[in-house]
């Protein structure tokens, strides 16, 4: 009955998603891009595939403006998705909108706390997290009156009223802010998708439970040789995953790396991370894995988290792109395929 109900209103949208994830680029594509001895040559080759003429107005190329160029004509496509959405899936996008929201708040809060001028940062700011009361953030002068004046109207005001006060945000306290930010949504988030249940929740819950384990061994890292007690660390876990509760556990008492991979040895999947003979960086690990799963969330039908999970591989396809053409311009060629494949 869910297979059925779903392609009344999910059917169309599903079937542009598989459209756009299959013109993904291939394996064979990425050999001619790094064999490309300039950035004009770049645009030469990415002009036969789907991405087309999106650099032909360009005078002066970098690998910053391609990536900006690509990820504007994923911001098309992720709204032209929005547009075709029912309610229940406007609302499962407007939640993937919200970790843009998140880092682009953090960014003017974080400029505004240090004093920099937050108009220059406002140009940074990802136009996914995009809101209506965003460029009012530039007009505090201290992190009390974006609390007080912005973030209580914006779509992130329920993280805040939850989890801060604005007695909180203070540079000291600036990445503790983020991580609480994060932990909620990503709890939201999760309890929403089982909420619609089915293929959705089956998908997104794999993809969010590594997401959330992905945090807290990040957090458990960064916090060391830091004055972040272990009870604030362990706070800022997201209460799912993989880890949970016993590898979270152990990883709020860790005090080094060692402690760590005892922790992720819990999870045959994660027990690579560590690997020492590896020439993979623990991000490498985690955009790899991140990868796969995504690539999994399309041999299900019937489901939102192909939209998220189009999404995630669009956008590791940039980072590909703008390696490749960092590359390019470094005159390091040898190293250009140093890339994740997303087919």
């Amino acid at each position: 009955m869910d297979a059925l109900g779903f392609n009344t209103n999910g059917g169309y949208i599903e079937a542009l998603i598989r459209g756009f994830k299959s013109a993904l680029l291939t394996e064979h594509i990425y050999g001619n891009l790094s064999q490309c001895e300039s950035l004009d040559d770049l645009r030469l080759q990415l002009s036969s595939t789907e991405y087309g003429s999106f650099l032909a107005n360009q005078q002066k190329l970098t690998s910053s403006t391609i990536a900006a160029k690509a990820t504007e004509k994923l911001i098309d496509e992720f709204d032209m998705i929005r547009r075709q959405a029912d309610e229940k899936l406007s609302k499962f996008m407007d939640f993937i909108t919200y970790a843009y929201m998140i880092d682009n708040v953090m960014l003017l809060v974080t400029g505004t706390a240090n004093g920099q001028d937050t108009h220059d940062l406002l140009e940074r700011c990802h136009p996914l997290g995009w809101f209506e009361t965003l460029p009012a953030l530039c007009v505090a002068t201290n992190v009390e009156d974006l609390y007080s004046v912005v973030l209580v109207e914006s779509p992130l005001a329920p993280y805040f009223k939850d989890c801060l006060s604005a007695d909180d945000l203070d540079e000291k306290h600036i990445e503790i802010i983020r991580n609480t930010l994060y932990k909620a949504y990503l709890e939201d988030f999760y309890e929403y998708c089982q909420e619609i249940g089915s293929g959705t929740f089956e998908t997104m819950s794999r993809i969010l439970e590594f997401e959330a384990d992905r945090r807290a061994i990040t957090i458990t890292i960064n916090s060391f040789g830091t004055d972040l007690s272990k009870e604030e660390r362990n706070n800022m876990y997201p209460s799912f995953g993989r880890l949970f509760p016993f590898g979270t556990s152990m990883l709020s008492k860790a005090d080094n790396v060692g402690d760590v991979e005892n922790a992720c040895s819990l999870v045959k999947e994660y027990s690579a991370f560590f690997d020492q003979a590896s020439q993979k960086s623990l991000d490498d690990y985690f955009f790899e894995m991140e990868v796969e799963y995504n690539k999994l969330a399309f041999l299900q039908q019937f489901h939102y988290g192909i939209v998220y999970s189009f999404l995630k591989l669009r956008e590791q396809e940039i980072r590909n792109i703008t390696w490749i053409a960092e590359c390019i311009s470094q005159n390091q060629r040898d190293r250009a395929l140093n890339i994740i494949p997303t087919i």
